[in-house]
């Protein structure tokens, strides 16, 4: 029999204890455990995007991290973006309903938290940004034009008003406290995907399916 293990963590600015088997995976603890289904899972491997939430503010695949990995840590999932019921949806949540940025929704919870960090970090994004941003998340209705669309509406009702001297100061300041975040996790041990440089869409290769199926050839032959 599995021992158990003490888990406790911090999700949507709630404290959780749990006693639970080392190998759970973090997807699986949050949605059966804690019963916060909007996270989905769709792939299991951390290549669609849709199990993506937030750990301490850096967007990870939680279908990749074992539970026990969040010990002692700030988790945020899409329930936590809601406060008490639609009149108080996040602004990003809401441009994507103004903007007709969802249609099935599978994909939606998981574009809306790689999105979070990113939106702090590029205030002001270009299209281009804004697709490199989601090209780990993979959506099959929308072909992402609304999504893009969604995107900049939202950065540019949120910084219309603002002087530029004001945007420059909080894109340092954002820019500072993602290398402090991402330091702060290189050090706690955990591997971070990131929301730009790693979460890029893995596209699919003829010759690399047919080495891989050579090589699953020889393995049953041995």
């Amino acid at each position: 029999m599995i021992e158990k293990i003490k888990l406790s963590l911090s999700v949507n600015g709630e404290k959780y204890e749990r006693s639970i088997p080392p190998n759970l995976l973090l997807s699986d603890f949050i949605r059966q455990e804690l019963t916060l289904t909007g996270t989905h899972v769709g792939c299991e491997h951390g290549v669609c995007g849709a199990c993506t939430i937030l750990l301490d503010g850096q967007a990870v695949r939680s279908c990749i991290l074992f539970a026990v990995q969040a010990d002692g840590h700030d988790l945020l999932t899409v329930e936590g973006l809601t406060k008490n019921g639609d009149e108080n949806l996040h602004p990003l949540q809401s441009a994507f309903r103004e903007a007709h940025g969802l249609q099935c929704g599978f994909c939606t919870p998981g574009i809306l938290l790689t999105l979070i960090p990113f939106l702090e970090d590029y205030e002001n994004p270009s299209e281009q940004e804004i697709r490199e941003a989601l090209s780990g998340n993979l959506c099959r209705c929308t072909g992402y034009q609304n999504i893009v669309k969604a995107v900049i509406l939202y950065s540019t009702q949120r910084y219309k008003d603002k002087p530029q001297r004001h945007r420059d100061t909080e894109t340092q300041r954002h820019r500072e406290k993602k290398v402090k975040r991402e330091e702060r996790n290189r050090l706690s041990g955990i591997i971070l995907d990131s929301s730009i440089e790693v979460h890029k869409r893995q596209e699919y290769s003829p010759q690399r399916h047919r080495d891989t199926e050579k090589t699953n050839e020889s393995s049953r032959k041995k």
